[in-house]
């Protein structure tokens, strides 16, 4: 469906956007994620025609889209702000693209009802955008862009503006509503957790490049470098040096998986893999602080002479701060990061497209 061939952006003598390849499957949710700056904005907006690429191509359906307006490119656009028109009702919004089209009274009185019924909003057409919720205009902005039947909908932070529990609730209804359609989508997000629920597949990109992409799963079991691993929120990365099934570090021996790379490497320990024990059984450390993330305690432990650790466990067992706990490492939780290349933003590890 969507194709990108060494697509380039600069600003200046900035690449934003650096020599990017990426392509998207038909009836494909992609979902790019990364910090502010890294391109995942400038990369949606070179596939919808609001940018032009300095080299590269953009193909959709295989035929290339330079010179190709925005309004002939077949895409549905969604922006965090929905921008909406204030002056129309929500029927007028929705049928606002089968207009421009030149479609039927009828068919945009038709499509409009079975949009809005989609959506979860029967009946709305005559509601005054005023009158909506920001839930609610939401819900408007989706069923605009996918009036027009396009060929791929781009979202641009689609539920930043909503609250912490709508937009997980939403982002369980878009996954399934697109999955109904067999809508083709392109998302850009800086949330991980919208990105993770939402896509079948997600793009890290960091200083205008490809990080890493490959499913939810993957991408969070196996971080592709530093820069992946602590962008998803991992910051128990050190030096290792791995001979056999172990790796020496500052926290001392750490089990690695079988198979691991040997010899001078970066290693990720992530919090499940973080055993408190007994002080005399363990790394010794003290409990310098504990955070409730819901389903678990994160617990920062602090040994003598090395850098702090982050645990994850339950409620019930997490130890006050300031108790003193040892510390031992599950290898299925250690994550062996490839050693940064020189060329690497970031020192963030080999660029994977």
């Amino acid at each position: 469906m969507l194709r990108l061939d060494g697509a380039t952006v600069r600003f200046g003598k900035r690449a934003v956007l650096d020599a990017v390849d990426l392509e998207v499957a038909d009836h494909e949710i992609v979902c790019v994620l990364g910090p502010s700056g890294s391109g995942k904005s400038t990369l949606l907006r070179v596939v919808a025609g609001l940018q032009s690429a300095d080299a590269g191509r953009v193909l959709l359906d295989g035929r290339d889209q330079r010179g190709v307006p925005v309004h002939r490119r077949g895409v549905g656009l969604m922006f965090q702000d929905h921008q909406l028109f204030p002056q129309r009702d929500v029927g007028g919004n929705v049928a606002f693209g089968l207009r421009m089209r030149g479609a039927a009274k009828a068919e945009q009185v038709r499509r409009v009802q079975e949009l809005l019924e989609l959506v979860g909003l029967p009946g709305a057409q005559r509601r005054a955008i005023a009158t909506l919720s920001g839930g609610e205009q939401q819900r408007v902005a989706l069923a605009r862009a996918l009036a027009p039947q396009p060929k791929l909908l781009m979202l641009d932070e689609p539920l930043g503006q909503l609250d912490r529990g709508l937009r997980e609730r939403l982002v369980v209804e878009l996954r399934q509503l697109f999955g109904q359609l067999g809508t083709t989508v392109l998302a850009v997000t800086h949330d991980q957790g919208e990105a993770f629920a939402l896509a079948d597949r997600v793009v890290v990109m960091c200083e205008g490049r490809i990080a890493q992409t490959g499913t939810p799963l993957e991408v969070w079991q196996r971080p592709a470098s530093e820069f992946v691993a602590r962008f998803l929120g991992f910051d128990n990365v050190v030096p290792a040096t791995i001979s056999g099934k172990a790796a020496d570090t500052v926290w001392g021996k750490v089990p690695v998986p079988a198979g691991a790379a040997q010899g001078e490497n970066r290693l990720l320990v992530r919090p499940a893999g973080v055993r408190m024990v007994p002080a005399e059984d363990g790394l010794p450390c003290t409990v310098t602080a504990r955070t409730f993330r819901g389903n678990h305690v994160a617990v920062l432990l602090q040994p003598a002479n090395a850098p702090q650790l982050e645990a994850e466990c339950s409620l019930w067992d997490a130890p006050d701060e300031g108790a003193e706990v040892g510390v031992a490492f599950a290898a299925e939780d250690v994550v062996v990061l490839p050693s940064p290349l020189p060329s690497d933003p970031g020192g963030s590890g080999p660029v994977r497209r």
